[in-house]
């Protein structure tokens, strides 16, 4: 395993889609999940840029990590139970409390979609996300990479490696560690098998 610079893996682009600021989406905190108001921002917020789930009620459902990102981007107005908006911080202290490792997998994502790639959660896959390459969007073609956000501090064995490689391996898509340091920069690593 070489440690690759990030620019050569995921080289930055600059986000197009966020210098063209639109009005915010609409959205409401509910339990673990958040949906958008029936609109036309929230569609095309789906359709450009493949945030969420579109339902079939015109709604996009979205995960707590994209919704937090479209908050502190200021895409996104997420309101509580009360109909009160809720700010940057508040959502991140509920989401901390219903994912676990939410800050350190938030610093990837993050990191990932400022470089204007589409990244969707991998749960099937037996990953936390799936990193799609520039221009194509999900249900276009496959993901390129599955990334393993990991804090700097945190252990991995050798097994728990061993079984994020097979899982890569077996989808047929690369596999990326983000590594978070404690400045909450991102330094990947492209792991690939190799045969003798």
């Amino acid at each position: 395993m070489t440690a690759k610079k990030k620019e050569e893996i995921l080289p930055k682009k600059e986000d197009k889609e966020l210098k063209e600021h639109k009005e915010p989406v609409k959205a409401y905190l509910s339990k673990e999940r958040v949906l958008t108001e029936s609109s036309d921002n929230a569609r095309e917020l789906y359709n450009q840029s493949r945030y969420g789930e579109l339902l079939d009620d015109g709604r996009v459902q979205l995960s707590l990590i994209e919704s937090l990102y479209l908050l502190e981007k200021k895409r996104a107005i997420i309101h509580d139970s009360r109909n009160k908006p809720i700010d940057f911080e508040t959502f991140l202290k509920k989401a901390q409390k219903i994912e676990p490792n939410f800050w350190v997998r938030y610093c990837v994502y993050r990191d990932i979609r400022n470089r204007g790639y589409i990244i969707k959660t991998a749960l099937k896959f037996g990953a936390d996300f799936r990193i799609y390459d520039r221009g194509v969007k999900p249900g276009e073609d496959h993901a390129r990479w599955v990334v393993f956000p990991v804090h700097e501090g945190s252990t991995l064995t050798w097994y728990e490696f061993a079984a994020k490689n097979r899982v890569a391996h077996s989808t047929k898509k690369r596999l990326l560690l983000g590594i978070v340091d404690s400045e909450m920069d991102v330094t990947y690593y492209e792991c690939r098998w190799l045969r003798p």
